[in-house]
């Protein structure tokens, strides 16, 4: 398939953009090759070959999602930068 300036403004409005009369040979020429490109694998057999839905077959490994208390109240007040004892003070953040 050929592309000629007429459908490279054609396709370049549609997309919504700008081509300069300067840069028209320059991206005729890249679109021609991507053309080409996708010609030759029409000619590709593919017949039996199952379509992908994603190109591997790697599953996430989910941990188990477990509430667990690990962190001690004294534990935490002492890392805390602001506490009275037995909560975190933070600052108000709200009028």
């Amino acid at each position: 398939m050929k592309i000629d300036e007429l459908a490279l403004k054609k396709i370049a409005h549609l997309a919504r953009l700008e081509v300069k009369p300067e840069e028209a040979g320059v991206l005729l020429q890249s679109m021609d090759t991507v053309l080409t490109w996708m010609d030759q694998l029409n000619e590709i057999n593919t017949d039996g070959v199952e379509p992908l839905t994603h190109m591997m077959d790697e599953v996430n490994n989910w941990r188990e999602d477990i509430s667990a208390n690990n962190l001690t109240r004294g534990e935490a007040l002492s890392n805390a930068p602001s506490q009275d004892g037995t909560y975190i003070k933070v600052p108000k953040v709200i009028e």
